[in-house]
């Protein structure tokens, strides 16, 4: 009845583009005015001035206030399974910290540097830790800025030292469920995490592995003149987890477990238990540390957790870069990007209760009437949004919500969106100096767009790859078909 109700109003393709054109200019001012901060709460509140334009859209068109918060209402509960995978990946996070299984990762990829492949294996170390971490951010201002420093000491170019940092963070942040850009696109395309991030990978795994080819070649060409030291990175570790390859038991069960397909949500809690357990027994003293305990009883083993869990916890070391890295936010972490999510099904909600987003899916299958067409004109749609309104997460949002109904009434599946905004939204913000991606990974790193662009490969290759899939019908997945 719903889909009768919205098919039925009377919105010609301006008064349907309105609320998205407001929405874009505001967010676009939005995001000059508060620079990377917007995302602390103002681009949400932008997110439901957008929904208040449709909603007065609507007002003038006959739509009733209680069929708005009634498809508000039923957004919402559609996403209801990626807030709690959100607040489980937060929780995942801090105790994969405390128990030093994170760490543990960065200690083995440090290892494997070597002056000779150093810019594939500053791809490698950096999608380690982008995918532990779950942040790009955060791999590049910590060991990115390392990896720079290393580099500059060897005499290797610096825009392609941070070329290699940035193809290896952005594929890990892509591929990592910790991710909120990988946990926000399925969010907004109607699909489940993991299943999302295996369907990616389809696209991923080539693109990174021509990405990681390109630098070989280039290794070879370059003449290194010095040694990469990383000693004090590895020592810094050293003096504050205890490392052992037994904490990669942890990574290994819950990869087990998404392969088997289990449910998100029940691998999710299994690997947080287990981090928690591993945390007691190979970490006691990180433990007490945090639950502000001279001794290990269950009292403060159990403060220690259940504050990794839910709470801000960082673990000091004797470096300021890794005790930047050694933090998480827990599951309240997560709320920024949760508070994202409710605000942005506020304005698809309303928007779709109008008949917008109908207008807009049939305007755009129209222009773009074949797969490939649907495909080009989401990727065009994020790089555009990258450029107009400077942010990762708005490039994901907005064409999630604009296209999701192009795509089902092309009888493509869900994720087929998902993979797509990521590959396009989430990967090419870096590439735009003015986006909020752009201007930190330059600022972090010191070095300026134009001096790592050409050697971000990963990045620009991405929305490339999932064109080329499109254009040969390469495992596009339809709706009719299994899973």
């Amino acid at each position: 009845m719903d889909t009768n109700i919205i098919k039925n109003k009377e919105l010609n393709i301006w008064e349907a583009l309105t609320p998205v054109i407001v929405l874009v200019i505001l967010l676009a001012y939005n995001v000059f005015v508060y620079g990377d901060d917007a995302l602390s709460g103002s681009n949400q509140f932008i997110l439901l001035l957008g929904g208040a334009v449709a909603a007065i859209v609507g007002f003038f068109n006959k739509v009733t206030y209680k069929k708005m918060i009634d498809e508000v209402a039923d957004n919402l509960k559609s996403t209801t399974g990626a807030i709690l995978i959100l607040l489980f990946v937060g929780a995942l996070a801090g105790t994969w910290l405390i128990s030093g299984v994170i760490p543990t990762m960065i200690y083995y990829g440090l290892k494997i540097l070597n002056p000779t492949i150093f810019l594939p294996a500053t791809i490698i170390i950096c999608a380690i830790i982008s995918v532990a971490t779950g942040s790009s951010w955060t791999t590049s201002a910590t060991v990115g800025i390392a990896l720079i420093g290393i580099g500059e000491a060897l005499g290797i170019p610096l825009g392609m030292v941070a070329g290699a940092v940035l193809s290896g963070a952005y594929f890990g942040d892509k591929m990592s469920p910790m991710s909120d850009t990988t946990n926000l696109a399925p969010a907004m395309a109607g699909t489940d995490l993991f299943t999302h991030i295996r369907y990616m990978a389809i696209t991923t795994v080539p693109t990174i592995t021509i990405t990681l080819i390109i630098f070989i070649f280039i290794g070879f060409t370059i003449d290194t003149t010095g040694e990469a030291d990383t000693a004090m990175f590895l020592n810094s570790i050293k003096e504050s987890f205890h490392i052992t390859p037994w904490l990669f038991l942890v990574p290994i069960i819950v990869i087990a477990l998404i392969v088997n397909k289990t449910q998100p949500l029940i691998a999710l809690l299994i690997g947080t238990l287990l981090g928690g357990v591993f945390a007691v027994i190979f970490q006691p003293d990180i433990v007490m540390s945090i639950a502000k305990s001279d001794t290990l009883t269950f009292q403060s083993a159990y403060k220690g957790v259940m504050d990794a869990i839910t709470v801000d916890v960082t673990i000091e070391t004797s470096n300021r870069q890794l005790s930047d890295l050694f933090s998480s936010g827990g599951m309240s972490g997560m709320l920024g990007t949760i508070w994202l999510i409710i605000c942005a099904m506020v304005f698809g909600g309303i928007m779709e209760a109008i008949g917008a987003l109908s207008r807009i899916s049939s305007a755009l299958l129209k222009l773009a009437d074949s797969v490939f067409g649907l495909f080009a004109s989401t990727v065009t749609s994020c790089l555009v949004l990258n450029v107009t309104a400077s942010d990762q997460y708005l490039a994901i949002v907005v064409p999630g919500k604009m296209f999701s109904k192009a795509y089902e009434e092309k009888g493509l599946a869900p994720e087929n969106l998902s993979r797509t905004l990521e590959d396009s939204g989430t990967v090419t913000s870096v590439l735009v100096p003015w986006n909020t991606c752009g201007a930190y990974q330059s600022g972090v790193l010191g070095v300026s767009v134009s001096e790592y662009f050409v050697y971000a490969i990963f990045n620009y290759l991405s929305p490339f790859m999932t064109l080329l899939f499109a254009a040969f019908n390469i495992k596009i997945k339809q709706l009719k078909e299994g899973k």
